[in-house]
Formats: structure tokens, sequence, C-alpha cells
């Protein structure tokens, strides 16, 4: 009987390739000598309303914004900030949760915040699809053991009734990172993404990691990109943002 590897390392190239629809896509994990704490997020748009968006950096945070306001249909799922700054903490989700996870840690601090805030939420209400809700935050509290979880929100049925959520916790691994993406591939309606994170090689330059994501996006439904590499023990980084719209 033939199995998928648990353990198989791809890089993201190899996991987008020949894709049409991810969807929206959370990659995160670590360069080598756990040196860098490495994020990237990037959406894609098979309608019209999803594809006039660009990403803005405000701060050290990342918001979601109409490329043109004049043309918005429906703003409440597409209009967010998808990174967060919260300390030692970089939360990234494919919506507005990204408020919940921060507010949570406002109020009562790290331990358990990811969890706690995002139990208190569910899937998109976008039928027939219902989008499922992917979140990332990485943990940089604790230098010498630095890690990071990851979730998935999602509908338990076809209809929308019941929810599915699932929650991944790993230690920080050198060259090493986990990917998550809303759907597996096209269709009508879109197929939600199943199963554990996919694991992707890291590597050490930020531009070669972001060539290779935004190149092996679909030409056609990309829309926008934002890679971040943290130093670890500093907390300063560098980022790469790419707009389709410009």
């Amino acid at each position: 009987m033939a199995y998928a590897d648990p353990y198989e390392i791809r890089t993201m190239a190899e996991r987008n390739a020949g894709n049409p629809y991810v969807g929206r896509g959370i990659a995160v994990g670590f360069t080598k000598n756990m040196k860098k704490a490495v994020l990237a997020y990037f959406i894609m748009g098979r309608s019209a309303n999803s594809r006039n968006r660009i990403f803005l950096k405000t701060g050290d945070d990342v918001m979601i914004k109409p490329f043109d306001a004049s043309k918005v249909e429906d703003p409440s799922l597409i209009i967010y900030y998808p990174v967060r700054t919260k300390g030692k903490q970089i939360i990234v989700t494919n919506g507005d949760q990204t408020d919940t996870v921060a507010d949570e840690i406002d109020r009562n601090g790290v331990k358990d915040a990811f969890d706690h805030a995002l139990l208190t939420r569910k899937f998109e209400p976008d039928p027939p699809n219902f989008t499922p809700r992917i979140s990332a935050m990485l943990d940089l509290s604790d230098a010498s053991h630095p890690g990071y979880e990851i979730s998935i929100l999602k509908s338990g049925d076809p209809y929308g009734k019941t929810d599915a959520k699932f929650f991944f916790h790993y230690d920080g691994n050198e060259s090493l990172g986990h990917f998550i993406h809303t759907y597996i591939t096209d269709g009508n309606p879109i197929p939600t993404f199943t199963g554990e994170p996919e694991r992707v090689s890291i590597p050490e330059d930020i531009d070669a990691f972001t060539n290779e994501i935004w190149d092996s996006i679909d030409a056609e439904n990309k829309v926008s990109l934002y890679v971040r590499y943290t130093d670890v023990k500093t907390g300063k980084y560098e980022s790469r943002l790419i707009n389709k719209n410009k």
C-alpha cells in the first residue's frame, strides 16, 4: 500500500507546482542554525473582488486594503490585518482572527493565547466553500528554544453545520518550516486543505525565498505576498512585499 511520507521535505516551489489555486497560504519556520525566524503569507483570488487587493506595511504590521476602493463589493472577508507583532510573538492569519489572537495576548498574556483565542472562532461564512481560517504564531520569547503554532478552523461537513478545529505546535528546527493553505486546488466548491501542515525547506536568503514563492504561485490568480525574516536573538527583521496590482 502506497503512502505519503509524513517527514518528506519539499521546497515551496514544489508544493505549489502545477496547482492553479491553493488560495491563501502561510509558511513559517527557521533558517539554518535557527538564526532567523521566517514567515510568508500570500493571497490569491478568482473573483474581481478578491483580486482587487494589495498588502500595505504599517509599522511592524501588515494590512490588506482595496487596490481600487470604488470596485469593492464586500469588504467583510477581504480587508483585515494578516500580520500583527506582539512583543516576541508574530501572528499571521488569513482573516480578522489575527486581532482575536492579539487581543487575547493583551488581556491574558501569551500562555495558551493562540489556542484560547482561536477556539472562539470558526470557518468563514462563505457557502458553498466555507473557507478555512488558517493561522500561525511564531514564538521567539525563548531564543534558545523558539517554535511556532499553526491552526486551521474548517467546516466538519459539506454544509457548514459543524466545526472542525485543528492545532499543531512545533519546536523550531533549522532549515525547516511548515506550509498550510486554505484549499487543495481549484474546484466548485473549492476543496479545503486536509491533514497536517506540509513540511517545507527554508532557505537562508530572504530574496531567494520570496522569489521562489511568488514565481511558483499561479500567475493568473496570485495577488500579493509578504515575507519576513526575523533575527531570533535581536528581534530585528527584514521583509519583502510584492503586490500584483501596482
